[in-house]
């Protein structure tokens, strides 16, 4: 695989965004990887082949420097919600929707209005009954987009509850929509509603789940690590 030699004048501004993109491309690779092995009927060796090059890679990446993933949240203004339209702005390392997370789910988030939709299609990787998503995966889905309406009300929070109806099995390799609201707010609670739709093959959208969560808010600062995380209300 070719290397980048990087001049010895670069500014680590320029250097730290270049390291943002490559990890956001090996992640990328990762997940291709996973959703590959995933679906196809590769042969032992193959399979060996595999396992020791990972092996390698694994150790050439536990010799390095402990990284401080909080470090990705400093860049977020929670004071300036996204214009419609626009991108939300993320953590990399973001579990489900950043780019540099080795299991996320490739989403697109936008906002509009006072919705965030979220674009995806679910692959191999995400299979639970045969042909269709784990229920797990949609979950997280719910839980990690909620929090974009966050953004757009500048409004920290943490997930306190979260309850997903299971309407129809979600397809695999199909286009997907998530789109979600605030609902209401109460105290220091904020509530959440949304639905995972896709096509139905007539022009309309056919409903595979619909979530409901309730957030807390908490100090911004506990977000970056700054301070004790706060308990949240009952």
């Amino acid at each position: 695989m070719p290397t980048t030699n990087l001049p010895p004048s670069i500014d680590d501004t320029t250097k730290a965004m270049l390291k943002a993109d490559a990890r956001a491309a090996a992640a990328q690779t990762i997940r291709d990887l996973i959703h590959s092995f995933v679906g196809r009927d590769a042969s032992i060796e193959q399979l060996q082949s595999i396992a020791t090059d990972l092996r390698r890679h694994t150790s050439e990446l536990d010799s390095t420097e402990t990284r401080n993933q909080r470090s990705g949240l400093q860049g977020i203004n929670w004071n300036a919600p996204p214009a419609e339209g626009d991108s939300i702005p993320r953590n990399d390392d973001r579990p489900i929707s950043g780019r540099s997370s080795p299991y996320g789910l490739d989403m697109q988030v936008t906002r509009e209005g006072d919705e965030v939709v979220g674009h995806l299609t679910l692959r191999d990787g995400h299979e639970g009954p045969p042909g269709r998503c784990h229920g797990s995966i949609i979950s997280a889905l719910f839980d990690d987009i909620f929090v974009f309406v966050l953004n757009i009300h500048s409004l920290p929070a943490f997930t306190g509850e979260l309850t997903i109806r299971f309407e129809q099995g979600v397809p695999l390799n199909e286009p997907l929509e998530c789109r979600v609201r605030l609902d209401r707010q109460e105290g220091r609670k904020i509530h959440m509603t949304g639905e995972l739709t896709g096509d139905d093959g007539a022009g309309g959208h056919i409903c595979y789940s619909r979530g409901r969560a309730v957030f807390i808010t908490v100090d911004p600062t506990i977000l970056t690590g700054d301070k004790p995380s706060e308990g949240t209300d009952s």
